[in-house]
């Protein structure tokens, strides 16, 4: 069996350990020949290929980002997309396909697995927003990376009795913003399952103070305020998912506090820091077992089924239940945050 590989969406630490692991396992028992497709589906929809075998996955285990190369490319957007991919799998030779991705690279798959294509799908977002799956891989390590800076800047906001708003990434779920806060410390957190009152916000910062400790709030990008608000923008271009580019929340609440209470405050966007170097020891042990289950599925030719994190266990689940809704903050698991505000 000849089978293909490839990675879509945003980067994130652990991809190079599924392609090691489901190459490794696919040659070694099952005899498999794998190809590569470069840049998310822009690869299989070009043309676009790479030699792939355990040669090109020595040494990848520790290295973030992927050797297949991403985009957010969406062939269902492209007139003839469907079908200029299936003439290219055709044309490579290929039996079935291996997609790792998020949210959007799994929609596409679940779409060409309705169609006919073999395909098999493993969960990948630092956002850990699948409903599908306990955990993905890449939100381990974004949130050691988040935990690491409020570390370091805990010293900062004390020396100078300076409030800062840390952003951290979450379009529509609040999960790095809720680890990362409660540990490292955060004096409050805000995410976009829980709109925020800004004057609630300013009595907290003010409360924080009176402590004699500087304010840390942890914000993550897709934040709203209760009233009249909606997400802040960087621009209202759309990418082929329909997705706009967000952030600035940090910078619009850093300013709010500053002017309601009068206390200097800053903002700290960490961006891309949180999806890249080297994965955490989680993520590559997770990254590996679903590398290793999901080449095991191409193997039983159960095709339209996503990797699965079900307790410490690996299961295959139907890709449409995999992305069926996007898993959020509960109410309660706010509330365990909720009880260090202040």
């Amino acid at each position: 069996m000849r089978v293909g590989v490839l990675t879509g969406g945003g980067d994130c630490p652990g991809l190079n350990a599924v392609i090691r692991a489901v190459v490794r396992k696919g040659v070694t028992q099952h005899g498999f020949e794998f190809i590569g497709f470069r840049d998310g589906w822009k690869g299989p929809l070009e043309g676009i290929t790479m030699e792939l075998g355990i040669d090109q996955c020595r040494g990848i285990l520790p290295r973030g980002g992927t050797i297949l190369g991403s985009s957010r490319t969406n062939p269902f957007k492209i007139e003839n997309g469907v079908e200029r991919i299936k003439d290219n799998l055709a044309k490579e030779g290929v039996d079935a396909l291996v997609a790792i991705g998020g949210e959007d690279t799994l929609g596409v798959a679940t779409k060409l697995a309705d169609l006919g294509v073999h395909v098999v799908g493993v969960p990948k977002t630092i956002d850990n927003d699948l409903s599908g799956t306990d955990f993905t891989f890449g939100f381990d390590t974004a949130v050691n990376i988040a935990t690491e800076a409020i570390d370091r800047l805990h010293t900062t906001a004390e020396s100078h009795h300076r409030v800062l708003v840390v952003e951290v990434m979450g379009r529509h779920a609040g999960w790095i913003a809720l680890h990362a806060g409660i540990a490292g410390g955060a004096s409050m957190v805000l995410i976009p399952e829980q709109p925020f009152d800004i004057e609630e916000v300013c009595v907290q910062v003010q409360k924080r103070f009176e402590s004699r400790y500087a304010p840390i709030l942890v914000v993550s990008e897709g934040a709203v305020p209760k009233e009249g608000g909606d997400m802040t923008l960087v621009s209202g271009e759309l990418d082929a998912f329909g997705h706009v580019r967000l952030g600035g929340i940090g910078d619009r609440i850093a300013k709010e506090i500053e002017q309601r209470t009068g206390a200097e405050a800053r903002a700290v966007v960490l961006g891309h820091i949180q999806r890249g170097g080297t994965p955490t020891a989680f993520d590559r042990w997770l990254a590996t077992r679903f590398g290793l289950q999901a080449i095991d599925a191409v193997a039983d030719g159960d095709f339209g089924t996503m990797m699965a994190l079900r307790g410490t266990s690996i299961a295959r689940v139907p890709l449409s239940e995999g992305t069926a809704e996007l898993k959020l903050v509960s109410p309660s698991e706010y509330a365990e945050a909720q009880v260090f505000f202040g």
